[in-house]
């Protein structure tokens, strides 16, 4: 039988036993008040899963202000780059590559995280969205509009965090470019008003993305950075697509030619975007053509939908998600064309092991 695209190594700066990666997940179990990965959670449910041909963690927030949900892990302080490490030697130990994702959220938060002070993003526009906070689902507000100092800080945080990355040794990292959060913020008009260096045209709008990769890439090699969006992300999280929206991404793929990343994540739509005027609505096949390096692909793929879209050259990596939540032997059921186990959708954000590491592997 032949080999399936989806288990075929893989080289091309980045190097992986297999195409099949496991997508970055907000998983809340981060439930102690510094806010560390711990052995006993997240290592052990990222070593039941080092079999991925890489694993991309959950978004780790790079500053107490990027915070925009309980009790997610985040990767600026001294315990919380201790706490990590545990967790990447237990995922090496078992031969694993994994990366940290790199998380703002912006306005995408809550005065609830933030001792009453509003978040922050770059323009003082409401996604009018919900945020999960420690007193449950609020609404959100309208946040403070960034100064030129607070776009500086926010680049020093993130290459702060790139730096305790490589500390907590990690194979390298995913700027969190994706789905309504800080970037994407800046990104598109509806959230970006701005009329100074960081807003109105496409080269000012994605000004603050390309600062904050140009200064990671001081304190990481630029082949274990990865990028992620969601260009045609519509009606969630406070963003709308317009006739801008696609241009911006085309511009910013392009312009990711001149460097020499590990890969670009690319996401599908999350919704149905069939009638909405400006969206593509075939992601992988619209930015192939666009970016000569790595690309990945997101978006409610099976094992068949993974092979087809390897095998059409319209991607080189497939990410999934919540298969991998309960199919922790993901690969293996793969190759081996066995059923997966459902997930369940009550225990994505709860504390403890429950519905994180007690799923069972095929051969239990």
């Amino acid at each position: 039988m032949k080999t399936q695209p989806l288990l075929t190594p893989y080289h091309k700066n980045i190097s992986l036993p297999n195409r099949v990666v496991m997508a970055p997940m907000t998983r809340s179990r981060a439930d102690n008040a510094e806010k560390v990965a711990t052995d006993d959670l997240q290592g052990l449910y990222y070593e039941q899963r080092a079999s991925a041909g890489l694993i991309i963690t959950e978004g780790s927030q790079v500053s107490k202000e990027a915070v925009g949900y309980i009790n997610t892990p985040g990767i600026h302080s001294k315990a919380q780059v201790e706490g990590w490490k545990k967790v990447t030697q237990r995922v090496h130990d078992k031969d694993g590559t994994i990366f940290i994702q790199l998380w703002h959220v912006g306005r995408i938060s809550h005065p609830d995280f933030h001792d009453g002070d509003l978040p922050v993003s770059a323009s003082a526009i409401n996604p009018n969205a919900e945020s999960y906070t420690p007193n449950g689902f609020k609404d959100t507000v309208t946040p403070k509009a960034m100064t030129i100092a607070d776009i500086k800080r926010t680049v020093e945080d993130f290459k702060n965090a790139a730096a305790n990355a490589v500390e907590a040794g990690f194979d390298g990292i995913e700027l969190h470019s994706s789905n309504g959060y800080l970037f994407h913020q800046f990104f598109n008009n509806c959230s970006n008003t701005r009329t100074d260096d960081y807003g109105g045209s496409i080269e000012n709008k994605t000004r603050f993305f390309f600062e904050v990769l140009d200064a990671m890439k001081t304190v990481i090699p630029q082949e274990k950075i990865g990028v992620r969006f969601n260009p045609s992300l519509h009606g969630l999280f406070g963003m709308t697509v317009d006739e801008d929206t696609i241009p911006t991404f085309e511009y910013i793929i392009k312009k990711l030619n001149a460097y020499n990343l590990a890969y670009v994540h690319l996401s599908e739509p999350f919704t149905d975007v069939t009638d909405v005027p400006f969206a593509v609505t075939d992601i992988a096949k619209h930015f192939r053509p666009l970016y000569n390096g790595t690309l990945m692909i997101n978006g409610d793929f099976d094992r068949d939908k993974g092979n087809m879209i390897l095998e059409a050259g319209d991607a080189d990596l497939v990410a999934y998600g919540k298969p991998f939540i309960s199919n922790p032997d993901l690969v293996a059921r793969f190759e081996q064309d066995l059923e997966l186990a459902d997930w369940d959708k009550d225990t994505f954000y709860t504390p403890e092991k429950k519905g994180y590491t007690d799923y069972p592997f095929a051969s239990e």
